[in-house]
């Protein structure tokens, strides 16, 4: 009897283990799907399909399209066509006729391309009466370059320039200059429809124009001889004979003038007396001298111009009984010569150091009688 309850409580007790470890295992296994299924994933990986690069992924991206233009057409006639954006047209560098040391410049640009007549009756009015020159260049947006206007010039432009010239002679601009400049411009630029321009820091160019006035003052220098008659006076066909024949050719200011292989002036021979040389009275005048000019910031090579107005005059008192002196009235000798090519040897090379070459077109300019 106690047998059997013995063996009828281990039989219970392995079926409980039994139950303990079954119940366990499915609580396992439900968990176990569980996570699987919080990390799966249904989107595609697309690092696995790049590598995979089967049949399917193949015709897959056969029949993938890119966008472009053929999306448009795609969409069929009705649909609107997609405009590119307009090329925003760059700012041209200055003219290289202008210079920024010596100019005060200001550009104008207009969205529709402007007849150049009508700027330039248009500056006429607004800018009379400015005791500096003033330049006006359009730009050829097919050639790609600046062309100066004038009352003959033909054409449209997208950009003008104006250039006032800051310092010549006479000294350098003022604060009236520059506003009635600068003003000037701007109602150019209201008359002509064209967008607003940008006027340079007035202080800034005012005292850019007084630096370089300073400057061409230190260095503007003129050289000049004198041939006085001896014992009569020079007659005037004498002086036309001997100045035509050396290659000289008169001036609409009444002097005769050396040129260079450019045109540009080497010196100038005029009458020491009142009065200018008037070709049709060449024949009825006299005079008791000549002088002879050289302007050194005005030619190329100082020395080999001066030798030649040296030359010149030798031969002038030679044949014309005359003698060569300076403007005290002293013989001009070998020793005053050397001085004087010494000299201007140093104001060129001052005038190069600078950057304003002798006898240049902007040297030309600033010095310009």
């Amino acid at each position: 009897m106690d047998s059997e309850l013995q063996i009828a409580l281990i039989a219970a007790g392995l079926g409980a283990v039994v139950l303990i470890v079954g119940y366990n295992k499915w609580q396992e296994r439900k968990h176990r799907n569980k996570a699987e299924k919080a990390f799966k994933s249904e989107h595609r990986d697309v690092l696995l399909e790049s590598r995979a690069g089967g049949p399917e992924d193949a015709a897959e991206r056969k029949q993938r399209r890119e966008p472009g233009m053929g999306a448009t057409e795609a969409a069929g006639a009705g649909a609107r066509p997609v405009r590119e954006a307009a090329l925003k047209r760059s700012v041209p560098e200055v003219p290289e006729l202008v210079d920024a040391r010596a100019d005060c410049v200001i550009r104008l640009e207009a969205i529709e391309a402007l007849d150049v007549q009508r700027v330039w009756q248009a500056q006429a009015s607004e800018l009379a009466g400015l005791s500096r020159p003033v330049r006006w260049f359009g730009f050829n947006d097919a050639q790609n370059l600046w062309f100066p206007l004038g009352p003959n010039s033909a054409g449209a432009c997208h950009w003008f320039c104006a250039a006032l010239q800051l310092v010549d002679r006479k000294g350098s601009i003022g604060e009236t200059d520059f506003m009635r400049f600068s003003g000037g411009v701007q109602r150019v630029a209201d008359t002509v429809v064209a967008l607003p321009p940008s006027v340079p820091a007035r202080l800034t160019t005012l005292n850019n124009a007084t630096e370089l006035d300073r400057f061409c003052a230190d260095v503007d220098v003129q050289i000049g001889v004198n041939v006085l008659a001896i014992e009569r006076a020079f007659e005037g066909r004498d002086i036309q004979q001997f100045a035509t024949r050396h290659g000289l050719s008169l001036g609409a200011e009444g002097s005769f003038h050396a040129l260079d292989e450019d045109g540009a002036t080497l010196f100038a021979l005029s009458n020491l007396e009142a009065g200018v040389f008037v070709g049709e009275a060449m024949s009825l005048m006299s005079t008791t001298g000549v002088t002879l000019v050289l302007d050194v910031p005005c030619v190329r090579d100082g020395v080999t111009a001066f030798d030649r107005m040296m030359e010149f005059a030798n031969d002038f008192a030679r044949q014309l009984g005359g003698v060569v002196v300076d403007d005290n009235r002293a013989p001009f000798g070998t020793e005053s010569s050397d001085l004087i090519r010494a000299q201007i040897r140093q104001f060129q090379d001052r005038m190069a150091e600078t950057g304003i070459a002798a006898g240049g077109p902007l040297a030309r300019r600033l010095f310009a009688l």
